[in-house]
């Protein structure tokens, strides 16, 4: 499934628009920081983006503001309206804040309670409708379609996908030397059709790994059958990646400039969450481990050694709670 020469155009587009995103005026640029703990573990240098350290704890702020800054005077006096398991939903609403935007955002009622916070806490009006996210979804749509709101999509939209390449452009301004891969966790596709467009035109031998959970692996799915599918159902344990099908114009850059697909299971993903807590003393959420239980399978049937493989940590919006889940899984699994 890797990536084959395809023209660069659409990449120059993107990288335009990366280049050119305002996204400072809300995000942070969040460090590139060692890991070697896991490096010794794994026998190659890794590097872990700590998106988690964005004041929504989360990557999502990048797309937000950037679309929300796209929009016209008109626009912006009519609101938006969006869909998300929660990390979206916490940047529009503190980017539709600061803008002085009135924001509605569809969140499924299976959503962590902290995330729920998180919007309201900011201004915004959360709404709790449906199972899953592509309920929520639709009745996001839905809301846009009778209100005269604009619908920010939380991945499919390009100045959502230019913001998310800011993370990209950090990277290799960060990490200038050896660069071996990226681990990006994978949703809807947002995040690693921006970083994948801005690292394969400037630095194309640098390999793209997507990483899925097993239960919602929409891009596996699609790269597989040439289409985007939608998947028949999500396992909601990695709820900010929980999506049933990749985004159009992710999937448009996807198909040709991401080397592979990894997936992981939710025992994966508890171990890597302690194996990260461990190293940096940081906590992530399940999508926000994604990349680093990627790393690990990718070295062990790969037999990698001394290379520089660079993890996204994407969010830490996890319940409290939820953390004794993830502490038993990873108990039951070194007991076996």
């Amino acid at each position: 499934m890797s990536a084959q020469p395809h023209d660069t155009g659409l990449l120059e587009h993107y990288v335009k628009k990366i280049l050119a995103a305002p996204v400072y005026d809300l995000a942070v640029r969040t460090p590139l920081q060692a890991a070697p703990a896991l490096s010794v573990l794994l026998g190659n240098k890794v590097l872990l983006k700590r998106e988690d350290l964005q004041p929504t704890f989360s990557f999502k702020i990048r797309g937000a503001y950037n679309k929300l800054m796209q929009l016209t005077a008109e626009q912006k006096a009519r609101g938006v309206v969006t869909a998300s398991a929660g990390n979206h939903a916490q940047g529009v609403a503190l980017a539709a804040r600061e803008l002085g935007i009135r924001a509605r955002i569809v969140m499924p009622c299976s959503t962590p309670e902290l995330k729920v916070l998180g919007v309201r806490s900011r201004g915004a009006d959360a709404v709790l409708h449906g199972e899953s996210f592509p309920f929520a979804l639709a009745h996001a749509l839905q809301l846009a379609d009778t209100s005269g709101c604009t619908f920010v999509s939380p991945f499919d939209d390009p100045d959502v996908i230019a913001g998310q390449g800011t993370v990209a452009m950090e990277i290799l301004r960060q990490q200038q030397g050896a660069l071996d891969a990226i681990f990006v966790p994978v949703g809807g596709g947002g995040l690693i059709a921006g970083i994948a467009a801005y690292v394969k035109y400037l630095r194309p031998e640098v390999r793209i790994v997507g990483v899925e959970s097993e239960g919602s692996s929409c891009l596996l799915a699609a790269l597989r059958a040439g289409e985007r599918v939608v998947l028949p159902g999500v396992d909601g344990f990695a709820d900010g990646t929980a999506v049933a099908q990749i985004g159009a114009h992710g999937f448009e850059i996807c198909r040709h400039w991401v080397d592979e697909v990894i997936t992981v299971s939710n025992d994966e993903l508890c171990s890597a969450i302690k194996l990260i807590y461990d190293d940096t003393r940081s906590i992530t959420e399940p999508s926000g481990a994604l990349a680093v239980a990627g790393i690990r399978k990718y070295v062990a049937e790969r037999g990698v050694r001394e290379q520089t493989l660079v993890a996204v940590n994407s969010g830490a919006n996890i319940n409290f709670d939820s953390l004794r889940h993830v502490a038993e899984r990873v108990a039951a699994r070194a007991a076996v």
